[in-house]
C-alpha cells in the first residue's frame, strides 16, 4: 500500500519493514528522478539513465584496462623492463587498488551510491594524463595504482545502483546487458591501440580516455539515490531514535539493528550471511583467476608467440570486444529466461572448448576464429557473476559485502594466480599451459555453479536475503 508524502506525491510502502516513509525518503521524493524509482513495478526514463550510466561506467573500465595490456609490450621496452619487473609493478599497482574494491562500496553503505558513482569515476579521468606523462616505471606505476584505486569501486557501485532500481524480473537482464559496455570499451581500447598507440606512441593513447570527465556531471544530475538505501537509513534512524528515548521496538527491528549499526568486513562473515558470502567469494575468485591471464598476458601472447603485430593484435581486440558484447547481451537474454545458473553453465563451457582449440591452433584464420568464438562464453560469463554479487546480500551490508568478496578476489585473481602463470611461462618457455588452465578453471567453475549457486531469477532482493 502506497503512502502520501508531504509533498502530495504517492510513495510506496518501505521494502525493509512496514513503516512510514522516513524524512530522508521524504527528502528524496521531492525529486521526480527518485519518485521514478521508488516504484520498481514500472520502467521510466529515469531506469534507462542508470542502466546508461552503468553502461558508460563499465564501457570506460574495459577501455582502461585493455589500452594498458595492449601498451603492455610497448611500455616493457621503452622502460627496458623484464617479464618479471613488469610484472611486479602491475601487482603493486593492483594491490594499491584492491583497496579501493572495498573503499568505495563500504563508503557507499555509508553516505549512498550515487555520489560516490560520480567521485571515483571523475577522478579515474583526471589521472588518466598523469600515468600518459610518467618519466619512470616508478611514476608508472604510482599513477596505475591511483588509477586502479580510483576506478575499482564503480562497476560494483554502477551495478548495485541497477540491482536496487531495477524490477525484478528484469535486473538479470540489465546488469548483463550493461556489463557488455566493458567490451565496447575494450574494442574501443584496440581501436585506440592500433590507430593511436601504432602511430603516435602509448603516451597519447593513454592521453584519450581522459574526456571521461564528463561522465560524473551525466551520472549526478541524472541518476537518482537508491531506495532500498534511502529506506534502510529511514529505518535505522527510526529505531536508533525509539531506542534512545526508552521506547522498545519489534523483535525483526532489534535483530535488523543490531546488525546493521555496525557495517564492516566482521558483518560479511556473520552466519546469517556466511553462506551468501562464501557462494559469491567462490563465483568471484573463479572469475578473477580465469580472467587473470587473458587480461594480463594475451597481447604479449600474441605478440611473441603468435608473432602478430600490434597492429594485427589491436584489430583482433576490436572484434574480441564485439563478440564478448554479443555474448553478455545474449546472456542478459538467457539470465531472465532460462534462469542464472543455466547460463552460467552455458558461457563456461562454451568458453572452456573454444579456448583449448585457439591455444592449439596455429593457424592464422583458426586463431581468429575460435579467439573470436571463446570470446562468447569467456566473457559472457560475467553476467551472472556480477548479477550474482550484486543480488544475494541484504541491503544493510550490500556495499560492503561486495567490496569484502571482489578484494578478496582480485588478490587472488589478479596477484597470487599471475605467479602461477609466469612461472608456467619461465618453466616452459611459453604462455601455452598458462592459458591451458582457464578452460580447466571453467569447467571446474561450472561444475561449483551447478552444485552451490542458488536460483534468484525474478527474486525481489529482500526475497533473497534480509
Amino acid at each position: 500500500m502506497s503512502s502520501i508524502t508531504a509533498d502530495g506525491h504517492a510513495a510506496p510502502a518501505v521494502s525493509d519493514a512496514s513503516i512510514d516513509i522516513g524524512p530522508l525518503e521524504q527528502k528524496h521524493l521531492q525529486y521526480a528522478n527518485y519518485r521514478a524509482v521508488a516504484d520498481t513495478t514500472e520502467i521510466t526514463k529515469t531506469h534507462w539513465h542508470i542502466a546508461t550510466a552503468n553502461a558508460l561506467g563499465w564501457g570506460f573500465d574495459g577501455m582502461d584496462g585493455v589500452i594498458f595490456a595492449l601498451i603492455s609490450p610497448m611500455v616493457i621496452k621503452e622502460f627496458s623492463l623484464s617479464l618479471p619487473e613488469y610484472r611486479s609493478g602491475m601487482q603493486i599497482a593492483l594491490l594499491i587498488g584492491i583497496a579501493g574494491l572495498y573503499f568505495w562500496p563500504w563508503l557507499a553503505d555509508r553516505y549512498g551510491r550515487r555520489t560516490l558513482l560520480a567521485v571515483n569515476i571523475a577522478l579515474f579521468s583526471l589521472l588518466m594524463p598523469v600515468a600518459a606523462m610518467s618519466p619512470t616505471f616508478a611514476v608508472f606505476v604510482i599513477a596505475r595504482s591511483l588509477l586502479f584505486f580510483a576506478l575499482n569501486g564503480e562497476w560494483s557501485l554502477g551495478s548495485m545502483l541497477v540491482a536496487e532500481t531495477w524490477p525484478a524480473r528484469l535486473r538479470g537482464r540489465v546488469i548483463s546487458i550493461t556489463r557488455s559496455a566493458w567490451c565496447l570499451g575494450a574494442t574501443l581500447a584496440g581501436a585506440i591501440t592500433g590507430l593511436v598507440a601504432a602511430n603516435f606512441g602509448w603516451r597519447i593513447a593513454v592521453m584519450v580516455p581522459g574526456v571521461i570527465a564528463l561522465l560524473a556531471i551525466y551520472i549526478r544530475s541524472t541518476c537518482p539515490e537508491s531506495p532500498y538505501w534511502v529506506r534502510a537509513q529511514d529505518r535505522k534512524r527510526r529505531i536508533s531514535e525509539t531506542l534512545a528515548r526508552g521506547g522498545t521496538v519489534s523483535a525483526e527491528d532489534s535483530a535488523w539493528f543490531g546488525k546493521a549499526k555496525s557495517v564492516g568486513i566482521r558483518q560479511v562473515f556473520m552466519p546469517d550471511v556466511l553462506p551468501a558470502t562464501l557462494v559469491a567469494l567462490f563465483v568471484a575468485c573463479a572469475s578473477t583467476c580465469i580472467y587473470g591471464t587473458v587480461g594480463a598476458w594475451m597481447p604479449l601472447y600474441l605478440s611473441t608467440e603468435k608473432h602478430w603485430s600490434t597492429a594485427e593484435y589491436s584489430l583482433f581486440y576490436v572484434f574480441y570486444g564485439l563478440c564478448g558484447f554479443l555474448g553478455l547481451c545474449l546472456v542478459g537474454w538467457l539470465i531472465d529466461k532460462i534462469g542464472r545458473r543455466r547460463t552460467f553453465i552455458i558461457t563456461l563451457i562454451e568458453g572452456a572448448i573454444f579456448m583449448t582449440l585457439w591455444v592449439y591452433s596455429e593457424d592464422r584464420v583458426l586463431l581468429w576464429a575460435f579467439g573470436l568464438a571463446w570470446c562468447l562464453g569467456f566473457l559472457g560469463f560475467w553476467g551472472p557473476s556480477t548479477t550474482l554479487t550484486a543480488e544475494i546480500f541484504p541491503t544493510r551490508i550490500r556495499g560492503a559485502a561486495n567490496g569484502v568478496v571482489w578484494a578478496i578476489a582480485y588478490f587472488v585473481g589478479f596477484v597470487l594466480f599471475p605467479f602461477v602463470s609466469i612461472a608456467l611461462q619461465q618453466h616452459t618457455g611459453s604462455f601455452a599451459l598458462s592459458f591451458l588452465c582457464i578452460p580447466v578453471l571453467m569447467i571446474a567453475m561450472a561444475i561449483g555453479v551447478f552444485l552451490f549457486v542458488p536460483e534468484h531469477t525474478g527474486k525481489e532482493l529482500n526475497e533473497i536475503i534480509e
